[in-house]
């Protein structure tokens, strides 16, 4: 999975690793970061909301849902 990671997101995820690694209490972005991963982000809920409405448009009848939670982040 970690190859299809976009670029901002495969860098937040090998710094929470070098955190966890480190058993630091905290993880430090910059503006910047905090930017690029939101944007990325926000275009992934967005597309998985227009696939779902894709989907249930096609599928009349039934409904698709698309539940994400943060899992343990």
């Amino acid at each position: 999975m970690e190859n299809n990671l976009s670029l901002h997101l495969k860098n937040f995820n090998d710094k929470v690793k070098v955190m966890n690694q480190s058993n630091s209490k905290q993880l430090i972005l910059s503006a910047q970061e905090a930017r690029d991963i939101q944007a990325e982000m926000f275009e992934i809920l967005n597309l998985c909301a227009i696939m779902t409405r894709k989907l249930s448009a096609g599928n009349t009848g039934t409904d698709v849902t698309v539940a994400m939670d943060g899992g343990s982040f």
